[in-house]
């Protein structure tokens, strides 16, 4: 996909490392790393007056909120835990549309009874299928949102792997405000799509970019065993073709922002943003 004029300014961002609580502070601080687009800020859902100085501060900075995250297994095999991880859900759904962010994102979650996130032989199958179906209407039917969309990221190794499985989910739940968080390095779970990333990151936003709404930032490295094993690093250090990403993303329907993750330090992330936008230079992509 090359860059043209119909591409627009791609909104980059990342996590900051700022102490502090002001609003107003931290939506500068964004702003001095070059980004336009945040994580939300750490606030409760029912302190209204402070999501509200949240969404003030950070407009007039024109740093829009890409995510709120909700980190835990919708599909939890102790069904009091299941029950607990589907009510927190609910409520970081509702604080996304609250506050005006772009989405509400998780993963469809595990059968795994040891990492919430883990691989299991039920992980692919129809039940679990059904099961996140379910999940994500009941989610959206209880939040009703109208701002922000919920959403689930592509993995490995359970539903959705790949933008066929992902279009199929999203046609299954048929839910306006269901949507899609695409992370790349995510669905590269074998050589093919690793040696031809280019060419898989193209096909995902060709399938569902209608529908994506923000993404996540990172690279991989193949690290030689005997076996396949693929290791996040930090953008640059990897093999992901950010020209293709950046030209996708920029291409998009609206401006979906591109979050770095994953790092440990403020020079790691900036060692990741830098080499984004030097690959950005290079493509004819610019930044909000």
């Amino acid at each position: 996909m090359a860059a043209s004029r119909q591409n627009r300014p791609v909104r980059l961002g990342g996590p900051i490392f700022l102490k502090s609580d002001d609003p107003a502070e931290l939506a500068r601080e964004h702003r001095k790393l070059g980004y336009s687009a945040a994580y939300c800020p750490a606030v409760k859902p029912g302190d209204r007056e402070r999501i509200a100085a949240i969404e003030k501060a950070f407009a007039a900075e024109n740093v829009v909120i890409a995510e709120v995250g909700a980190w835990v297994n919708l599909l939890d095999p102790d069904p009091d835990k299941r029950a607990k991880n589907l009510a927190y859900v609910a409520e970081r759904l509702a604080l996304a549309d609250a506050i005006g962010a772009r989405c509400c994102v998780d993963i469809a979650g595990s059968y795994d009874d040891k990492v919430w996130y883990g691989p299991h032989p039920d992980n692919l199958s129809r039940k679990f299928f059904d099961a996140t179906v379910e999940n994500c209407r009941k989610l959206i039917d209880q939040a009703k949102p109208t701002r922000t969309k919920f959403t689930v990221e592509m993995m490995g190794w359970n539903i959705p792997d790949g933008p066929d499985s992902y279009l199929r989910l999203i046609k299954a739940v048929d839910r306006k405000a269901f949507g899609v968080h695409m992370d790349v390095c995510n669905g590269i779970n074998c050589p093919t799509r690793f040696y031809e990333n280019a060419a898989f990151i193209k096909e995902c936003f060709a399938k569902l970019g209608q529908w994506i709404t923000s993404c996540h930032a990172k690279d991989l490295s193949w690290i030689t065993e005997l076996n396949v094993h693929f290791q996040e690093v930090i953008p640059g250090r990897g093999k992901v073709d950010y020209a293709a990403y950046l030209n996708c993303v920029a291409a998009l329907p609206v401006d979906a922002p591109l979050m770095l993750e994953h790092l440990k330090t403020a020079e790691e992330y900036a060692e990741g943003a830098a080499y984004i936008r030097k690959v950005a230079a290079g493509a004819g992509v610019t930044f909000a």
